[in-house]
């Protein structure tokens, strides 16, 4: 018999089922989820409410989305603030919404887990309707997942990101050998000028990784927060869970003066590729985020052989550096069909702007 649950935390799903449909991603692992809501990152107080969606034949798992009430809109990266006000200028309600999808990360990937996709669109549309959800938001789905999710009725939006690529390279003089001559010397001047200033930089993994590296990184990334008005997302306590969360997938890039970490970024590897997650510095220093957000990384996924490195949302300053244009979806239902059939005309004109731009810098 089949029963569709809904759960108020991850706990209740035991982990073993979930991770069976999860492949080999880990920000959508029972672990890193389950992290999120013990530590109180996602919960009603910081408008995450979880409402995780299960679909049981019998007593087996066959397919699952983790599936969130907000309040707002902030750790989705999707942007959609300009829809919430023109809501509110038509009178509509826009919030609360449903998401589905990864708390505070923009990294593609499945979303309806399992092999019944159909059932939990389904099961999404019933959802909304009995939470009196203004919306149903699925963000950053794998483009396959897009048909599925066509029987909502909703849109889908694109955007791109910069992805780095390895086209088989050999060396991080191999990369540069196929940008441009001026590029080429740009790049060897930064790092050159950055080591000459006595900033040592180093890459740490899985098990060489320590508390204290770990608290390192944390202090960078709060004070950058701080510094620059942005939301510190991850709470101490969260911190605390990631060597064991992440384990070997957990890799570090650090920036030294003498013994004293001065900078640092927390990536997480996956497979064959590698995802840019968390930075900040606690001293400024010329040429050094781009030594340790990205230069440090593309020489570790050449040596590794990995096919791919995510930074990140937004930022045009990695296009000059090697990083290409690479398209992401999401998908958006609302409610009030007077206000969707707008939103859709907005999508439809995005995207060709989105294609146009895309191609012009491929």
């Amino acid at each position: 018999m089949r029963t569709v649950r809904v759960h108020a935390a991850l706990d209740e799903v035991p982990r073993e089922a979930w991770n069976a449909l999860v492949d080999d991603d880990p920000f959508l692992s029972w672990e890193w989820l389950e992290a999120l809501e013990r530590t109180g990152c996602v919960s009603g107080e910081t408008g995450w409410l979880p409402r995780h969606l299960t679909v049981w034949e019998d007593e087996r798992l066959v397919a699952a989305c983790p599936t969130y009430v907000k309040s707002h809109s902030m750790g989705e990266f999707v942007y959609d603030w300009s829809w919430a006000h023109a809501a509110r200028q038509m009178g509509v309600a826009y919030y609360p919404k449903l998401i589905v999808g990864v708390p505070f990360t923009p990294v593609t990937g499945r979303r309806l887990l399992g092999d019944r996709p159909e059932v939990l669109v389904a099961a999404l549309g019933e959802l909304g309707s009995q939470l009196e959800c203004a919306g149903i938001h699925v963000l950053f789905d794998g483009p396959d997942e897009a048909r599925a999710l066509t029987h909502l009725g909703g849109d889908e939006r694109l955007q791109f990101q910069f992805h780095w690529r390895n086209r088989g390279f050999e060396s991080f003089e191999g990369f540069l050998a196929t940008l441009k001559s001026k590029r080429r010397t740009e790049i060897r001047r930064e790092r050159r000028r950055l080591s000459e200033s006595g900033v040592r930089v180093r890459v740490l993994e899985g098990a060489e990784v320590t508390t204290e590296d770990l608290e390192a990184v944390r202090r960078c990334y709060q004070d950058t927060c701080w510094k620059f008005g942005g939301r510190t997302y991850l709470k101490p306590e969260m911190w605390a869970e990631i060597p064991e969360v992440l384990g070997p997938a957990l890799h570090l890039v650090q920036a030294l003066e003498g013994d004293r970490v001065i900078a640092a970024t927390l990536n997480v590897r996956s497979g064959k590729r590698l995802y840019g997650r968390y930075w900040g510095c606690l001293e400024e220093r010329k040429f050094l985020h781009f030594e340790v957000c990205y230069y440090r990384a593309i020489e570790y996924c050449i040596e590794r052989g990995l096919e791919a490195f995510e930074p990140g949302h937004g930022g045009g300053h990695k296009y000059v550096r090697g990083f290409e244009p690479t398209l992401c979806h999401s998908n958006h239902w609302l409610a009030d069909r007077r206000f969707g059939a707008a939103i859709a005309d907005f999508l439809e004109r995005e995207r060709e702007a989105v294609e146009a731009r895309v191609a012009g810098l491929s």
